[in-house]
């Protein structure tokens, strides 16, 4: 069974920093994009930042310049760095997954999620 799991989320003050983790688990997984996303109260779900298909990464314009992602060497593991923390960062984060198995063509996979709170 393939598990997306975020770590990390809590209430920070603005200019703090933020680190999340997203650990992929399953038998046999094989892991084609992970990327974070956010979703602020009666907002769309936005795009943070990414890891492409080629290993390249993406900012979204809102992060870009105060956050970076890295991998662990087994690359089942993301983490995402965000510096300068603004009160319009307080969201909900979600880890986003496309995942192979042995049994199953690729799928995009959701974590739950983990709030994080800027406080001003």
């Amino acid at each position: 069974q393939v598990q997306v799991e975020e770590s990390g989320g809590g209430l920070v003050q603005a200019g703090g920093i933020l680190r999340l983790s997203c650990a992929v688990s399953g038998n046999g997984v094989s892991i084609t994009y992970m990327g974070w996303y956010r979703q602020a109260p009666g907002k769309q779900r936005e795009h943070v930042a990414s890891f492409t298909r080629d290993g390249m990464t993406e900012y979204g314009e809102a992060v870009k310049g105060r956050s970076s992602i890295s991998r662990d060497s087994t690359k089942t593991t993301m983490y995402l760095q965000m510096n300068d923390l603004k009160p319009e960062d307080t969201a909900v984060y979600y880890c986003n997954a496309e995942i192979a198995t042995l049994t199953r063509r690729p799928y995009a996979y959701w974590g739950q999620g983990t709030q994080v709170t800027v406080s001003s």
